[in-house]
């Protein structure tokens, strides 16, 4: 009898009563960053199985989690299903918390479907996410009047604002339309006192405007404005924590070479595209393809494009070289994702690389390769579900011809090839307003009819 006593008492002692817990992180998502790619997959994972169990609490916050966790998933590798799985976890949460009349959660679930959409138009190259995106962040925005769901959706419709401003904003409006990120930045720095992940949250936002200043700063050539950009990279990447947040620093880290990089470029400084390209290269010691396999990739592509930059600046052919074997490491990570633009552009590059580098050194060969690479590339491409991309590529293509010619001063049936190919991407280019595309096709054609003439 005191047996059985004793082994009942064992089996229903307090240590053997423990909580299931699902993951690594516990539902903690400032804990995501410490993991690789592979382990966030299990994650996820696990966080639809805790959200899925009949006996979860909150299950409409548990949703959100792993809503949370898949998009992460999403952004790291370009996983088009881990970003429908991660809307989806989105929109059941967001159901759930208006069924029990939770404000706060709604909207922190109306900000994760539009986060979601956001990142679908990003890598995806859908135009018309952006949209659905600045409904979702209006109705957060509209229902609650602080919390983190209210400095979220302000920094979701800066952002949306601030892309579609681009291509028209000057100087002057871009330095004014800066400053309106201040108010919600402030407003996460204050949560992040009380909620960790918040810190990571403002760190996003910090970069969210200097990407936004980059892209003003190159295309209105302002050295200002890519000087700005570089302080808030700086600024984002000095409040975190290298060990708590390795992938937000490294991106940080990767903002501010990037901003050296195009101010080198855009003044003609030599020295400072050397100290962004320096400066891309050590983010990347601090990067792991296997931690974030698009994030390595997009670094390798941006520090090519430096390179680039640096061997047009220089007329150094090495440079070129460097740029091609960076373009071949980001193609390791962007074969597997056929469906992104990035990987278009990047074979793009790549030929243009090979093919100043066969002008510099008179290497035929080189220029071969390339422009076999380059029809590979085209014949991948679907003019129907990525209409630029394939345009670019029949610019670069057009651009290989051009070079061709340049270098043998023979011409057989290269120039004609060369004029379809860049009457079809003009097309292209003015369906869809990109005016700069626009002109270097036509200055392409200028150069390819002067030739005819003379």
């Amino acid at each position: 009898m005191f047996e059985l006593g004793r082994e009942l008492r064992r089996f229903f002692s307090p240590e053997r009563v423990r909580p299931i817990t699902d993951g690594l992180t516990g539902g903690d998502s400032s804990l995501l960053e410490l993991l690789d790619s592979q382990l966030l997959a299990q994650e996820a994972k696990a966080a639809d199985v805790a959200a899925g169990r009949i006996s979860a609490k909150d299950k409409p916050r548990r949703r959100l989690e792993a809503a949370i966790v898949w998009r992460e998933v999403a952004r790291r590798t370009g996983d088009a299903v881990a970003l429908r799985k991660a809307a989806a976890g989105a929109e059941t949460a967001a159901a759930g918390f208006e069924a029990a009349h939770r404000k706060d959660g709604w909207a922190r679930a109306r900000c994760e479907q539009a986060f979601c959409a956001l990142l679908g138009a990003e890598i995806f190259g859908d135009p018309g996410l952006n949209a659905a995106a600045e409904v979702a962040f209006k109705d957060a925005r509209s229902s609650v009047r602080g919390g983190l769901a209210a400095p979220l959706a302000d920094v979701g419709l800066l952002a949306i604002e601030g892309r579609r401003m681009l291509d028209s904003a000057d100087a002057d409006q871009a330095r004014e339309f800066a400053q309106r990120f201040n108010a919600p930045i402030m407003a996460l720095d204050a949560i992040a006192k009380r909620v960790t992940a918040a810190r990571a949250l403002a760190a996003e936002a910090r970069l969210i405007r200097a990407d936004l200043l980059c892209g003003w700063g190159a295309r209105l050539k302002d050295g200002d404005l890519l000087d700005m950009a570089a302080r808030e990279a700086v600024t984002a990447g000095d409040r975190l924590d290298n060990a708590y947040e390795p992938l937000t620093w490294a991106r940080a880290k990767i903002m501010h070479g990037q901003s050296l990089a195009l101010r080198g470029e855009t003044v003609g400084d030599v020295d400072a595209l050397a100290a962004g390209a320096g400066a891309l290269a050590l983010a990347l010691d601090n990067l792991t393809r296997d931690h974030s396999p698009l994030d390595w990739a997009r670094t390798q592509v941006t520090l090519a494009q430096a390179l680039q930059a640096l061997g047009e600046t220089s007329n150094d052919a090495r440079a070129f070289e460097h740029a091609v074997s960076c373009y071949d490491r980001a193609a390791v990570v962007l074969k597997d994702t056929p469906t992104l633009p990035l990987r278009g552009q990047t074979a793009g590059a790549r030929a243009v690389c090979l093919a100043r580098q066969a002008e510099i050194t008179g290497d035929r060969a080189v220029l071969d390769a390339a422009e076999t690479a380059m029809k590979v590339e085209l014949a991948n491409l679907s003019p129907r579900r990525d209409p630029v991309g394939w345009a670019l590529a029949q610019l670069h293509l057009a651009r290989l011809y051009e070079a061709r010619i340049a270098m043998t001063g023979v011409e057989n049936g290269e120039r004609a090839a060369a004029l379809m190919a860049l009457d079809v991407a003009l097309d292209v280019f003015a369906d869809h307003g990109l005016r700069s595309l626009s002109v270097l096709a036509y200055d392409a054609v200028e150069r390819l009819s002067t030739h005819v003439d003379s």
